[in-house]
């Protein structure tokens, strides 16, 4: 989700993010407690940081030009267009919506400076890729600012906080349930080796918590290989796997890593199933060389449904994307776009009905939702900030003839080791 330019690991740029951001947080206190509390214009509701005039700000933390680019881009147009659609439909107690957008290009300087900016502008954040970043933040967060965050992040570090708020499964549950899959369909069992690559922090590692969980419960080996968002040349990672008789492949990492990897496995004939997170397939891939293996060998769990999904909801955000950006491909970012934008919709909108959009406000109302269906197969539950909004997952195939381009093999679940299993912050 430009690249990282240092070489130091992502957990220590995530310490020395979060001193940062609470060292330039404290000059905006002040400033924050004197705005809060006020009347808004639309009759006795209470209003506080980040309205102003006629207006609710929200604010979105992207990547648009790193190794999430094509997510960042197609999260933030989803944003766009619900925005656009809830203002049509006359906004939130007669206030308009606005998205105040920052390219952070998967930069740890630029993802501080950009949340240092709006923290104080915004009521909240309807997006914030990368979970080192939102990992870094989370002390000022929860600490001084306490406006509700739905990050395009899944770590079980985010965990516990009211106001961070995951939306589906963490990376650890994914990974279960994804290796439960290569265990039922893919010829995975007792006494095999699992191979894991993985990015170094957060993210990489909530989900190689994940593999390793099932591992001993399931009697697997895992083969660690731990990598930097940098690395996208994956010959040496192959290699090792190769040499280490894995018989299935983790992937936690982006879409550039799993092209290299799935590609480098095809051409040196070690033809072992591999499946990623939900952060690591871009659709676009699949016209690139490495399309046809990522097409043969390659599955992806996600937290729902994908944009092709045949059903009312994902038909008519089909449509409506199309028209708003006919240029632009469909992918599943448009789907996690959507559903954090209508879960923040749903939290003002309720927060509104109680006469309180203030910060404190939206957090409580966001507490009250306990089944979000945006039409994409699971519904979202926010009512324990301790848990993710679900422990289901989709199993998707690369599949450039469905709109997407990814079909679904096995429908909305959650296996009997992830609905045992309870994440650790």
């Amino acid at each position: 989700m430009s690249t990282m330019n240092t070489a130091r690991t992502t957990r220590v740029a995530a310490g020395a993010l979060a001193a940062l951001l609470l060292l330039s947080g404290c000059s905006s206190k002040a400033k924050d407690d004197d705005e809060g509390d006020k009347k808004g214009a639309a009759g006795e509701v209470k209003t506080g940081e980040g309205i102003s005039g006629k207006t609710i700000a929200l604010g979105a933390l992207t990547d648009m030009t790193g190794v999430y680019a094509t997510l960042g881009k197609s999260v933030t147009q989803a944003q766009q267009l619900y925005v656009k659609q809830l203002n049509a439909d006359g906004g939130v107690c007669g206030y308009k919506v606005e998205l105040t957008v920052r390219d952070h290009g998967y930069d740890p300087q630029k993802a501080v400076s950009a949340y240092t900016e709006l923290a104080p502008k915004v009521l909240g954040f309807a997006q914030f890729i990368g979970s080192p970043f939102v990992a870094a933040a989370k002390p000022r967060i929860d600490g001084q600012d306490k406006g509700l965050v739905l990050p395009q992040a899944w770590s079980s570090a985010l965990l516990g906080s009211p106001y961070i708020r995951v939306i589906g499964s963490t990376y650890d549950i994914e990974t279960i349930n994804a290796v439960d899959f290569l265990m039922k369909e893919k010829g995975l069992k007792k006494g095999d080796k699992l191979g894991h690559v993985y990015f170094e922090g957060d993210y990489g590692e909530s989900a190689l918590a994940g593999s390793k969980h099932i591992a001993k419960e399931a009697g697997l080996t895992v083969v660690e290989q731990k990598i930097k968002p940098t690395d996208n040349d994956m010959t040496a990672q192959v290699a090792a796997l190769k040499k280490a008789g894995v018989k299935a492949v983790v992937l936690s990492a982006g879409p550039r890593q799993a092209a290299s990897l799935v590609g480098v496995a095809a051409a040196g004939g070690f033809n072992v199933p591999i499946i990623g997170n939900n952060s690591a397939f871009a659709p676009q891939l699949l016209a690139t060389q490495a399309g046809p293996a990522l097409a043969k060998n390659y599955w992806v769990a996600s937290p729902s449904l994908p944009i092709g999904a045949d059903t009312a909801g994902a038909k008519k955000l089909v449509a409506d994307y199309k028209e708003a950006y006919p240029k632009d491909s469909l992918d599943n970012g448009v789907v996690a776009g959507w559903t954090a934008a209508a879960a923040f919709g749903e939290a003002l909108k309720k927060a509104c009905a109680s006469k309180d959009l203030t910060r404190e406000g939206v957090d409580k109302a966001l507490l009250t939702i306990d089944a979000l269906d945006t039409g994409f197969g699971i519904p979202q539950d926010f009512t324990d900030p301790k848990a993710p909004s679900s422990k289901e997952s989709v199993i998707l195939q690369p599949d450039k003839s469905v709109t997407g381009g990814m079909k679904v093999v096995q429908d909305p679940a959650a296996s009997t080791v992830a609905e045992a299993y309870t994440p650790s912050a």
